[in-house]
């Protein structure tokens, strides 16, 4: 194959998901191979490698799964051409049923009538697929391919269909990446939210309330600075903070649209006989609060800012951390505007959200997403509505990638996925254009015209919310938060108990003046003290003995080891606020 143009280098997405959609057939292959009574159900790429559902007697053990990765690389080294063919629907049916597949059985069954069946045959094995894949099974590397999970999944998402084992993968066309990648994943167990979180008393989780978090001291301080930073950002691009109700009437979400489109995500609940929702979104409300009082051309863009909690129906198998919850703080804004202040409006959303995630060190790339199957509004305002995002992104000398058929119900999106330290992406900021909501709340404003208008509105999120954020940035900062951010910002370390009353005089004087502080009055060897705050990866530890007393200095140590020597109070002082006020990454 060649290599022009990167179009069959891992360099090119649609050749990686091709290249590990075929290492899923390869994968199953050699599980027929070893164990012929497994019976298959579907074997799709992922973003990251590639996994296969299977129906075993018996579990697939981490010796099993070795086994099946020498048999994979057996099966790329016999060079197996990859054929395509179709088959009608009875010919289909009868080809699986004589394989003893009742699972591929299923499938073929509630294709289209009108389908094209086709099937990819390398050696002696032969699935159903619509492809792509690559020619030879030599195309793949077998010394790349490493098996790395075998878990638990229902038949086609359902709980109440059968439990199937699925085995996942990963494959490189080098050892050194797949190495590399190998790297990566361990050094993102280490940097876990939900560990690094329980270590260091941020947040917490219980059986009593799956899903729901439980913010702790630490956990609270971070939370708050978080949202003090949101609040700063926010009144600095002239938005409106309100706050709104959790729980709604029923009319309302039916008004909006979210009990026929979203209903089984949310909680409902029955007050004075009449049906009632705990809000899973804030945009009704600040329509309500937009709807309130009459409102001019001169008035627009009016932008609204919301830190809503609100609750979402989970199902408990996607349940992770404080990635996915059930209840959480959206950083929300919904701004009312007229169509022609679309384009300028976007632009200074981008530009909010450029300002945000630079100070975070997340590098971003932004995605569009078109209109899905399941919408409302016409094909002309959707059309409209994706194109006035595209060129707001476009005449900022930005770049954005199509995601078909992914938009919200209401309207296009753009996606902004952030870029952690590991080169993980993850998806927060999303801008969506709304030409639905405001008409059926029948908003106006009046324009130059003085005639009566409908506004657009556009919802958008920067941190997606607080909950995921705080745990993205938990492992992008591997729990070392910058120190304008950390929960304790300076540790104070006696030396002796004769320091005592020095350190708490140091201590006092720091919180003063608006510092995170707290005293190690603990009788431990001073070497254990500092050991401990740096494992807690407190910022500066301020080491206080019988000289600093006499001196009236402290001896300043970074978490990062450096010994930074013996400072005055006023010295230390006006470093802290340098770093603290520039909200530097250290």
């Amino acid at each position: 194959m060649s290599e022009e143009n990167n179009q069959f280098t891992f360099e090119n997405p649609e050749y990686r998901r091709t290249y590990w959609h075929t290492c899923s057939h390869i994968l199953a292959q050699a599980v027929k191979r070893l164990f012929p009574e497994v019976k298959l159900a579907i074997g799709p790429s992922i973003e990251e490698g590639f996994y296969y559902d299977m129906d075993s007697p018996f579990p697939f053990t981490p010796e099993i799964l070795e086994q099946i990765e020498g048999e994979m690389r057996k099966i790329c080294k016999e060079k197996l051409k990859l054929e395509r063919f179709e088959l009608p629907r009875a010919e289909a049916l009868k080809f699986m049923e004589e394989k003893g597949e009742p699972y591929k059985v299923e499938l073929i069954n509630d294709l289209p009538e009108d389908a094209h069946i086709s099937f990819y045959k390398q050696g002696e094995f032969t699935d159903l697929c619509a492809g792509p894949h690559l020619d030879s099974t030599g195309r793949v590397k077998g010394n790349g391919i490493k098996l790395t999970a075998c878990n638990a999944a229902y038949w086609r998402g359902d709980s109440n269909r059968e439990t199937l084992q699925r085995i996942y993968g990963i494959a490189f066309p080098k050892k050194d990446e797949l190495d590399a990648y190998l790297q990566r994943i361990e050094e993102a167990k280490k940097r876990d939210h939900r560990k690094l979180g329980k270590e260091l008393g941020l947040f917490a989780f219980r059986d009593e309330a799956p899903g729901f978090p439980f913010y702790l001291p630490k956990g609270m301080v971070l939370k708050n600075t978080l949202i003090d930073y949101w609040r700063q950002v926010h009144k600095k691009w002239d938005y409106l903070e309100i706050s709104t109700p959790q729980i709604m009437k029923r009319t309302l979400w039916e008004t909006s649209g979210h009990w026929d489109h979203y209903k089984e995500n949310m909680y409902t609940t029955v007050i004075d006989d009449e049906d009632f929702a705990i809000k899973p979104m804030n945009c009704p409300g600040s329509i309500l609060v937009y709807d309130l009082e009459p409102h001019s051309y001169r008035d627009l863009p009016l932008r609204y800012g919301e830190l809503g909690l609100v609750h979402r129906h989970e199902l408990s198998g996607a349940l992770h951390g404080m990635f996915r919850v059930r209840c959480f703080t959206q950083d929300d804004a919904h701004i009312l505007l007229a169509k022609d202040q679309i384009k300028d409006e976007v632009i200074r959303i981008a530009r909010l959200f450029d300002e945000v995630y630079s100070l975070f060190g997340l590098p971003y790339k932004i995605e569009l997403s078109t209109m899905p199957d399941d919408h409302i509004g016409s094909v002309e305002d959707w059309d409209i509505a994706t194109g006035a995002l595209a060129d707001a992104i476009t005449s900022i000398g930005k770049t954005y990638e199509v995601n078909p058929g992914d938009g919200a119900f209401y309207g296009p999106k753009l996606d902004f996925h952030i870029q952690d330290s590991l080169g993980r992406t993850w998806q927060c900021g999303t801008i969506q254009l709304d030409y639905q909501l405001p008409g059926r709340f029948n908003l106006e404003y009046t324009g130059t015209d003085g005639e009566k208008h409908c506004p657009v509105m556009i919802h958008r999120v920067v941190f997606g919310s607080i909950e995921r954020f705080i745990g993205i940035i938990t492992e992008h900062f591997a729990g070392a938060f910058p120190t304008w951010l950390a929960p304790v910002q300076v540790k104070v370390l006696p030396v002796t108990d004769r320091a005592a009353d020095y350190a708490n005089q140091v201590s006092a004087q720091l919180e003063a003046q608006g510092f995170r502080v707290e005293v190690d009055h603990r009788n431990e060897k001073i070497g254990k003290k500092i050991r401990e705050a740096q494992l807690q990866k407190i910022p500066y530890m301020l080491v206080v003995g019988d000289r600093d007393m006499e001196n009236q200095t402290v001896s300043v140590r970074h978490r990062s080891g450096e010994d930074m020597g013996a400072m005055s109070m006023d010295q230390f002082s006006a470093a802290l606020h340098e770093v603290v006020d520039s909200k530097v990454n250290k």
